[in-house]
């Protein structure tokens, strides 16, 4: 018996040991060869985060979308329709909606979240302006990188049968300018909030990395522009 336990561990620390050093490995190479950054392109996006989890920040308002009229401002707390960019983040819906902050973590949530047996969830938030710091990144793209983006976002969303993204009920806000909805794809150890970012920006031809579940293997292709 004290055989089994010890393999168990060395198991357990073995994986853990291989999934760290993929991650240290993947996120450091840029999923194109030749950067495909250009700073003099003409929309302004912003790359949020909280030292864990990331939001990809867009204008409320641009030729390509409205983004009020997808997440409307009334399912906000403050139903402020004054404020300026949105940020959008993906995300296991039990974590989301459970555990405010890291205190509040539970052995259940994130075994759920960790097997991806839970569901997954969209997290918006209303912002009247931003400031760049180590947190808070600008980047630039063109109309065409801006367009792959929102169809990316649009393509995550769980819609209703009116064709409008389904609002989650809950007493879960985080402030008075936020909002969630149900979301497609399933949270996993091998595809976290980090990961969905990492793949918005891959699939508009963006700095992004091969694969990473972390903030900074995100921001690590940002922070020198």
């Amino acid at each position: 018996m004290i055989w089994i336990f010890l393999y168990t561990i060395l198991g357990v620390i073995s994986f853990a040991m291989l999934y760290l050093a993929s991650d240290w490995l993947l996120s450091r190479i840029p999923a194109y060869r030749q950067n495909p950054y250009v700073e003099e392109q003409p929309l302004t996006l912003y790359l949020l985060t909280n030292g864990v989890h990331t939001d990809l920040v867009f204008p409320v308002k641009s030729e390509q979308i409205d983004w009020h009229t997808i997440f409307p401002y009334q399912y906000t707390l403050a139903q402020d329709s004054t404020k300026s960019w949105i940020a959008i983040g993906w995300g296991d819906k039990g974590f989301y909606l459970n555990t405010p902050e890291w205190k509040d973590l539970t052995l259940k949530t994130a075994l759920v979240a960790g097997l991806g047996i839970g569901q997954s969830a969209l997290h918006t938030t209303y912002y009247p302006n931003l400031v760049e710091n180590d947190q808070c990144i600008k980047f630039h793209v063109s109309e065409e990188q801006y367009q792959l983006l929102v169809e990316f976002v649009l393509l995550t969303i769980e819609y209703a049968d009116d064709d409008r993204p389904i609002y989650i009920q809950t007493e879960a806000q985080y402030g008075n300018d936020d909002a969630f909805y149900e979301a497609l794809g399933a949270y996993h150890l091998f595809y976290s909030c980090n990961t969905w970012t990492n793949a918005a920006l891959k699939s508009a031809g963006l700095p992004s990395a091969v694969w990473t579940v972390f903030d900074k293997g995100i921001l690590r292709h940002y922070q020198h522009k």
